[in-house]
Protein backbone atom coordinates (compact mmCIF):
# COMPACT_ATOMS: atom_id res chain seq x y z
CA UNK A 1 0.00 0.00 0.00
CA UNK A 2 1.40 3.43 -1.09
CA UNK A 3 0.91 5.68 1.92
CA UNK A 4 0.37 10.05 0.98
CA UNK A 5 3.25 12.21 1.25
CA UNK A 6 2.84 15.09 3.35
CA UNK A 7 4.46 17.67 1.10
CA UNK A 8 3.40 16.76 -2.34
CA UNK A 9 -0.05 14.90 -1.38
CA UNK A 10 0.73 12.22 -3.85
CA UNK A 11 2.34 8.49 -3.29
CA UNK A 12 5.45 9.46 -4.38
CA UNK A 13 8.45 7.60 -4.19
CA UNK A 14 9.42 8.89 -0.50
CA UNK A 15 6.43 7.50 1.25
CA UNK A 16 7.04 3.85 -0.78
CA UNK A 17 5.60 4.64 -4.31
CA UNK A 18 6.93 3.18 -7.41
CA UNK A 19 8.18 4.61 -10.57
CA UNK A 20 9.22 2.87 -13.38
CA UNK A 21 13.00 1.73 -13.53
CA UNK A 22 13.25 2.28 -9.64
CA UNK A 23 15.42 -0.35 -8.49
CA UNK A 24 16.21 1.16 -4.53
CA UNK A 25 14.15 2.85 -2.39
CA UNK A 26 14.15 6.66 -2.97
CA UNK A 27 13.84 8.92 0.10
CA UNK A 28 14.55 12.13 -0.32
CA UNK A 29 15.61 15.26 1.59
CA UNK A 30 12.35 16.85 1.15
CA UNK A 31 10.67 13.97 3.31
CA UNK A 32 14.10 14.83 6.20
CA UNK A 33 15.63 11.41 5.57
CA UNK A 34 18.74 10.77 4.46
CA UNK A 35 18.87 11.12 0.89
CA UNK A 36 19.43 7.95 -1.35
CA UNK A 37 20.58 7.54 -5.05
CA UNK A 38 18.60 6.37 -8.76
CA UNK A 39 19.82 3.61 -9.72
CA UNK A 40 22.26 3.45 -12.76
CA UNK A 41 19.42 2.16 -14.28
CA UNK A 42 16.77 5.27 -13.38
CA UNK A 43 16.15 7.83 -15.14
CA UNK A 44 13.13 9.29 -13.16
CA UNK A 45 12.36 11.01 -10.27
CA UNK A 46 9.04 11.56 -8.33
CA UNK A 47 7.72 15.11 -9.81
CA UNK A 48 8.86 18.20 -7.89
CA UNK A 49 11.83 15.79 -5.63
CA UNK A 50 14.68 16.33 -8.53
CA UNK A 51 18.21 16.65 -6.26
CA UNK A 52 19.53 19.71 -6.12
CA UNK A 53 22.70 18.70 -6.35
CA UNK A 54 25.93 20.44 -7.95
CA UNK A 55 23.40 22.15 -9.90
CA UNK A 56 22.51 24.68 -7.27
CA UNK A 57 26.01 25.89 -8.42
CA UNK A 58 25.44 26.77 -11.27
CA UNK A 59 21.63 28.36 -9.81
CA UNK A 60 24.03 30.84 -7.78
CA UNK A 61 26.59 31.59 -10.21
CA UNK A 62 23.54 32.39 -12.41
CA UNK A 63 21.66 34.71 -10.05
CA UNK A 64 25.44 36.38 -8.82
CA UNK A 65 25.69 37.32 -12.53
CA UNK A 66 22.22 39.03 -12.59
CA UNK A 67 22.97 40.90 -9.79
CA UNK A 68 25.87 41.99 -11.34
CA UNK A 69 24.62 43.58 -14.83
CA UNK A 70 21.59 44.59 -12.99
CA UNK A 71 23.68 46.72 -10.95
CA UNK A 72 26.17 47.68 -13.66
CA UNK A 73 23.39 48.68 -16.16
CA UNK A 74 21.94 50.84 -13.36
CA UNK A 75 24.95 52.55 -12.79
CA UNK A 76 25.91 53.10 -16.46
CA UNK A 77 22.63 54.63 -17.01
CA UNK A 78 22.96 57.19 -14.09
CA UNK A 79 26.68 57.98 -14.85
CA UNK A 80 27.37 56.90 -18.16
CA UNK A 81 24.04 57.09 -20.04
CA UNK A 82 25.36 56.95 -23.40
CA UNK A 83 27.04 52.97 -22.74
CA UNK A 84 23.87 51.77 -22.22
CA UNK A 85 21.36 54.24 -24.00
CA UNK A 86 20.03 52.69 -27.20
CA UNK A 87 18.08 55.72 -28.26
CA UNK A 88 18.04 59.61 -27.61
CA UNK A 89 14.69 60.31 -27.55
CA UNK A 90 12.26 61.84 -24.36
CA UNK A 91 9.99 58.81 -24.81
CA UNK A 92 12.87 56.14 -24.26
CA UNK A 93 14.55 58.04 -20.88
CA UNK A 94 11.33 58.05 -19.63
CA UNK A 95 10.59 54.94 -19.95
CA UNK A 96 14.15 53.61 -18.61
CA UNK A 97 13.16 55.64 -15.35
CA UNK A 98 10.00 53.81 -15.16
CA UNK A 99 11.94 50.47 -14.23
CA UNK A 100 14.44 51.50 -11.31
CA UNK A 101 11.73 50.31 -8.83
CA UNK A 102 10.83 46.95 -10.45
CA UNK A 103 14.45 45.89 -10.87
CA UNK A 104 14.89 46.84 -6.92
CA UNK A 105 12.45 44.22 -6.91
CA UNK A 106 14.30 42.15 -8.95
CA UNK A 107 17.01 42.53 -7.33
CA UNK A 108 16.09 41.79 -3.78
CA UNK A 109 14.47 38.53 -5.11
CA UNK A 110 17.89 37.19 -6.41
CA UNK A 111 19.23 38.20 -2.93
CA UNK A 112 16.66 36.31 -0.87
CA UNK A 113 17.26 33.21 -3.28
CA UNK A 114 20.95 33.40 -3.02
CA UNK A 115 20.69 33.99 1.14
CA UNK A 116 17.76 31.14 1.32
CA UNK A 117 19.96 28.85 -1.03
CA UNK A 118 22.94 29.22 0.96
CA UNK A 119 21.53 28.68 4.28
CA UNK A 120 19.48 25.53 2.78
CA UNK A 121 16.37 27.17 3.69
CA UNK A 122 12.68 26.49 2.24
CA UNK A 123 12.14 29.99 1.05
CA UNK A 124 14.36 29.66 -1.60
CA UNK A 125 11.48 28.19 -3.55
CA UNK A 126 9.62 31.36 -2.77
CA UNK A 127 12.47 33.67 -3.78
CA UNK A 128 13.12 31.66 -6.92
CA UNK A 129 9.76 31.74 -8.28
CA UNK A 130 9.55 35.43 -7.66
CA UNK A 131 13.09 36.97 -8.82
CA UNK A 132 11.82 34.41 -12.09
CA UNK A 133 8.50 35.78 -12.29
CA UNK A 134 9.67 39.36 -12.26
CA UNK A 135 12.62 38.69 -14.48
CA UNK A 136 9.96 37.51 -17.36
CA UNK A 137 7.43 40.94 -16.69
CA UNK A 138 10.29 42.70 -16.86
CA UNK A 139 11.69 41.30 -20.10
CA UNK A 140 8.45 41.54 -21.49
CA UNK A 141 7.92 45.18 -20.85
CA UNK A 142 11.29 45.43 -22.72
CA UNK A 143 10.20 43.03 -25.70
CA UNK A 144 7.15 45.21 -26.17
CA UNK A 145 8.83 48.60 -26.16
CA UNK A 146 11.79 47.19 -28.23
CA UNK A 147 9.52 46.14 -31.16
CA UNK A 148 7.19 48.90 -31.06
CA UNK A 149 9.87 51.50 -31.48
CA UNK A 150 12.76 49.40 -33.68
CA UNK A 151 15.20 49.14 -30.29
CA UNK A 152 17.27 46.51 -31.65
CA UNK A 153 18.05 48.19 -35.26
CA UNK A 154 19.46 51.24 -33.51
CA UNK A 155 23.43 50.24 -33.58
CA UNK A 156 25.30 48.76 -30.74
CA UNK A 157 23.11 50.00 -27.71
CA UNK A 158 20.06 48.13 -29.74
CA UNK A 159 22.16 45.17 -29.43
CA UNK A 160 22.87 45.43 -26.11
CA UNK A 161 19.20 45.65 -25.43
CA UNK A 162 18.76 41.90 -27.33
CA UNK A 163 21.23 41.12 -25.18
CA UNK A 164 19.46 41.68 -21.95
CA UNK A 165 16.27 40.75 -23.02
CA UNK A 166 17.73 37.17 -24.08
CA UNK A 167 20.20 37.18 -20.85
CA UNK A 168 17.05 37.83 -18.68
CA UNK A 169 14.40 35.35 -20.57
CA UNK A 170 17.44 32.76 -20.73
CA UNK A 171 17.89 33.41 -16.80
CA UNK A 172 14.15 33.50 -15.77
CA UNK A 173 12.75 30.56 -17.24
CA UNK A 174 15.92 28.21 -16.57
CA UNK A 175 15.39 29.54 -12.66
CA UNK A 176 11.62 28.96 -12.83
CA UNK A 177 12.10 25.44 -14.07
CA UNK A 178 15.40 24.46 -11.83
CA UNK A 179 13.11 25.50 -9.05
CA UNK A 180 10.00 24.20 -9.81
CA UNK A 181 11.50 20.78 -10.53
CA UNK A 182 12.96 20.86 -6.66
CA UNK A 183 9.92 22.40 -5.32
CA UNK A 184 9.38 19.51 -2.35
CA UNK A 185 13.01 19.02 -2.11
CA UNK A 186 13.54 22.93 -1.54
CA UNK A 187 10.40 22.86 0.64
CA UNK A 188 12.36 21.34 3.12
CA UNK A 189 14.95 23.38 5.51
CA UNK A 190 17.90 20.79 5.53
Amino acid sequence: MVSTCYLCSEGCLATGGSADRVSTKIVTRAHGYEEAFLSATSATTAPGHAPIGPSRTLVLIGLVLAAVLDIVYWLLWFTARDVVASDTTQAYYEFEQAFPVADLWLFICIVGAVVALLRNSHWALFWLIAGGAAGMYLGCMDVLYDIEHGIWGMGGGGIFELFIVVVTFGLSISLMRWSWRRRYTLLADR
